[in-house]
């Protein structure tokens, strides 16, 4: 028998709590989710309600507990992998001055004129602070949706707050301190601040990058690695989760850098690519590089000898949730009346709303006679940097069916992911094999269209919705010393299904890719003036 831990999976707009026992493999058990709030507020602002995060945590929590035999006081330890790069201003007894501001928020665009984007600049970020970057963390803050700038719109905007804040966390590392009483950020949370010294011998909070910004250094937590126990679940918070007091609560991290880990894509040189809520694409390398004209950075993540190279998209799976919300009405009847329709004796062959949206999509040819989709629904990160950018179907005409839309919007994540990886393979040696995880993933449809639009193999695992809270397990196993390290979380998750690529298909991606690399450039000032 192994040892049983849980993990919690914090996204955009839902907490997922998941059981695992850990033996041969990372087995799950059983798991709840709850939804909270994403507001959305004018010029840009995006908020989380950190009561909310809480909530939903204590409420998974407990429900776990009935659901399965297993009991709160054999369960070995618990830790988080969550959203990133959220700003969370607390005051000394952890209470949050404000709500906590999403990594999606972009109403800073004034700091980041003031601080960076200002006199001579290479990639938007001015010289003097961008080599002084460079030099210390490996990267440099140039988007509007980075921490610091969210940290100096509350000074500028909101003094009152700004004056009762005692520490600067974010999202797990809130979460933690409401387990444990500890304000403390693991070193990737600390890493995507971009104010944390990467230099050998130096890692630590960078006093330098902190004056560029004006950052008060009493602000910032101390640091921990993902796999040390930051403390123990205390027994007000005991009582509310419905866990035993004295839990060990382990660093975690945040989903940038568990999800490869989850995915068993840990070693230096492995690839993977995840599609939820946003996407990305990562491989782990052996030292830090940057490309500031890719808008791609090695990162800090929970392996202390290791870096993430990792290329962001704001939306991808969300593009398939915008999909089935305003393009899909007539396929929701369809799928509705077959449910109504299924007997005892008989059962649907679709599992899901999106089973039958992927058999759609899967009638249409490669390439969705000629459409092509840009999946910039909030903006876009890599490889061009720009909150203005938004979607398009282009090449509609009188031909044209919704389902040649609907494919076209899969083909569309897939040419981003394509483009981001490619940027990746300038720098660094991606791997032939990609593990594709997240909800995107779980569509055997679109795992084709991945490999045929990429021209790799494809390699899924067993649920792969929820390799970041695999990754949190992984990281409480090691911290308890039952797996030796993070290259060995490798053997804890076996690949389940492959996809080779369709070369017949190539010609026509390859085709469609090149136009749809020049949509953005030849559309950016309409971007401008529209969204401006």
């Amino acid at each position: 028998m192994g040892v049983y831990v849980i993990a919690y999976d914090v996204g955009t707009t839902g907490l997922k709590t998941c059981l695992f026992e850990i033996d041969k493999t990372i087995n799950p058990i059983t798991n709840a989710y709850a939804s909270y709030n994403l507001y959305i507020v004018e010029n840009g602002g995006a908020e989380q309600d950190c009561d909310e995060w809480w909530q939903a945590m204590c409420d998974t929590t407990n429900e776990i507990f009935t659901k399965t035999d297993i009991k709160p006081e054999q369960i070995a330890g618990i830790s988080f992998c969550s959203q990133m790069q959220a700003l969370v201003l607390v005051d000394k007894n952890g209470k949050p001055v404000r709500r906590a501001m999403s990594y999606m928020d972009q109403r800073a665009k004034e700091e980041l004129k003031k601080y960076m984007a200002y006199g001579l600049q290479i990639a938007g970020a001015n010289i003097v602070p961008l080599l002084k970057s460079l030099a210390v963390t490996g990267a440099v803050s140039c988007s509007v949706k980075d921490p610091v700038y969210k940290y100096k719109w509350v000074e500028n905007h909101e003094p009152e707050n700004f004056k009762k804040a005692d520490k600067w966390l974010d999202v797990k590392d809130y979460l933690i301190s409401r387990c444990t009483s500890e304000f403390a950020m693991t070193t990737d949370s600390a890493f995507a601040t971009l104010l944390y010294d990467t230099r050998k011998g130096k890692e630590g909070w960078s006093k330098t990058v902190s004056n560029i910004f004006k950052v008060n250094m009493n602000h910032l937590p101390k640091i921990v690695k993902s796999t040390d126990m930051v403390g123990k679940v205390t027994a007000e918070s005991a009582k509310q989760l419905g866990l035993c007091e004295g839990t060990p609560v382990f660093g975690g991290g945040g989903d940038a850098s568990l999800i490869g880990v989850g995915a068993g894509s840990g070693a230096i040189g492995d690839t993977h690519i995840y599609s939820g809520t946003s996407g990305w694409v990562g491989t782990v390398v052996g030292k830090q590089l940057v490309d500031t004209s890719a808008m791609i950075a090695a990162i800090v993540g929970a392996d202390p000898n290791s870096y993430n190279y990792f290329a962001e998209m704001e939306t991808a799976g969300k593009c398939l949730e915008w999909v089935r919300d305003h393009l899909c009405l007539d396929e929701i009847g369809i799928f509705l009346k077959e449910s109504k329709n299924v007997t005892q004796d008989t059962e649907s062959k679709y599992e899901s709303l999106y089973d039958y949206m992927s058999e759609v999509i899967d009638s249409v040819p490669a390439g969705s006679e000629g459409v092509i989709f840009t999946p910039w629904l909030h903006g876009n990160r890599c490889p061009f940097e720009d909150p203005n950018a938004s979607g398009m179907f282009f090449n509609i005409n009188i031909n044209t069916r919704k389902s040649d839309m609907l494919r076209a919007v899969i083909e569309g994540v897939c040419f981003h992911q394509r483009w981001m990886l490619e940027a990746e393979a300038k720098k660094v040696q991606t791997s032939d094999v990609i593990r594709f995880v997240g909800g995107g993933a779980l569509s055997s449809v679109t795992c084709q269209i991945l490999a045929d639009v990429t021209g790799r193999t494809i390699e899924t695992v067993n649920r792969p919705q929820d390799v970041g809270a695999v990754g949190a397990a992984a990281i409480i196993g090691i911290g308890l010393g039952v797996i030796k390290d993070i290259a060995e979380v490798k053997k804890y998750v076996p690949a389940v299904k492959t996809f080779k690529p369709n070369k017949a298909n190539k010609p026509i991606y390859d085709k469609n890719f090149e136009v749809f690399k020049t949509l953005y450039k030849n559309n950016k000032d309409a971007y401008k003036a529209l969204n401006g």
